[in-house]
């Protein structure tokens, strides 16, 4: 099971174990580059949500309302659904499921990626994520290295 707002991560192995925190620590970093500060007022284009899910996301993945993209909780379930989405499409397509390539998808569109026509935004929008993933997995590690 995983827990991401309380970066708590239950799960059975270790290759599971680093997968799921990769996926917490890419999720983790969209969340804080889309919402750091949980905004309620949609976005410019009707997103909502720790990790502005647009309605037509949101609805890909859930039967729920889509205002309960405001709901951390259920918002992380879906944020979840969509990251293994957007990393199997990627697979099929060849392409790395990296936390840039997945960011990247996440901001530009699956569609945008595999046709490399990410726009500079999107790349720089790639690029934070990126880096904050990384702070994240190395914080995690200190913390792991500490006890």
């Amino acid at each position: 099971m995983l827990f991401l707002a309380g970066s708590a991560i239950a799960v059975g192995s270790l290759y599971s174990e680093a997968r799921a925190s990769t996926r917490w620590e890419t999720l983790e970093a969209i969340h804080w580059v889309e919402n750091p500060y949980n905004l309620r007022t949609p976005g410019p284009c009707g997103e909502l949500g720790a990790y502005q899910f647009r309605p037509e996301t949101w609805r890909m993945h859930t039967r729920l309302p889509f205002r309960e993209a405001l709901d951390r909780s259920r918002s992380d379930e879906v944020a979840v659904l969509h990251y293994d989405w957007l990393k199997a499409a990627l697979e099929r397509k060849g392409l790395e499921a990296s936390v840039y390539n997945i960011a990247l998808a996440w901001n530009a569109g699956l569609g945008a990626v595999i046709s490399g026509r990410a726009p500079a935004v999107s790349r720089d929008y790639a690029a934070r994520v990126e880096n904050i993933a990384l702070e994240l997995r190395a914080h995690q590690q200190q913390l792991a290295d500490a006890h």
